[in-house]
């Protein structure tokens, strides 16, 4: 397993392959309706425009395995220090560890960028990810009870996040 930059000719499609996968079968994503293809170009863009890294795993033949990005977590000013972060596996790749492999990567972004917290929005019954957050040292931030609706029942979805030690010099502004 290597993990790479991924790029919108070489893993668009992996990634939408998961994120869909992702929002017809579970409660990782509070969302609906399948993405088609064409967004994909949008949200490399967004991802590019802010230098946001989105990064994957993938196998000897060059298969993605999984992805892990951030983005801006509330668009106010003061909070130009926080990221939101995502982190998907392919269905048939989980409890591998590539998930915990993709995270440290992006920590290790995150701290190169000079961020300060990551944080990540988990369905509360997600076990696996709280797990591997945990894991990582990320701390439980608090829980938001019954903010989706999804699969015929009110799901909560839980905070966790992660101190950095960056940046070394916050400034106001």
């Amino acid at each position: 397993m290597q993990i790479v930059n991924c790029s919108y000719a070489a893993h668009a499609a992996g990634i939408l392959d998961i994120l869909n996968d992702a929002i017809v079968n579970s409660t990782a994503i509070y969302d609906y309706t399948p993405r088609a293809p064409e967004t994909m170009v949008g949200w490399f863009d967004a991802k590019s425009k802010r230098d946001f890294p989105v990064i994957g795993a993938v196998d000897d033949s060059g298969e993605l395995l999984g992805f892990a990005t951030y983005g801006t977590f509330r668009t106010w000013p003061a909070y130009k220090y926080s990221v939101e972060h995502s982190v998907y596996v392919h269905k048939d790749h989980r409890g591998r560890g590539i998930g915990s492999t993709l995270m440290r990567r992006l920590i290790e972004i995150a701290k190169q960028q000079q961020y300060h917290v990551m944080l990540g929005g988990i369905d509360a019954d997600n076990r696996g990810s709280i797990v591997l957050h945990e894991r990582l040292g990320f701390v439980h931030a608090g829980t938001i009870r019954q903010a989706g609706f999804k699969f015929g029942r009110w799901l909560d979805l839980a905070f966790y996040q992660l101190l950095l030690e960056t940046p070394a010099q916050p400034v106001d502004g």
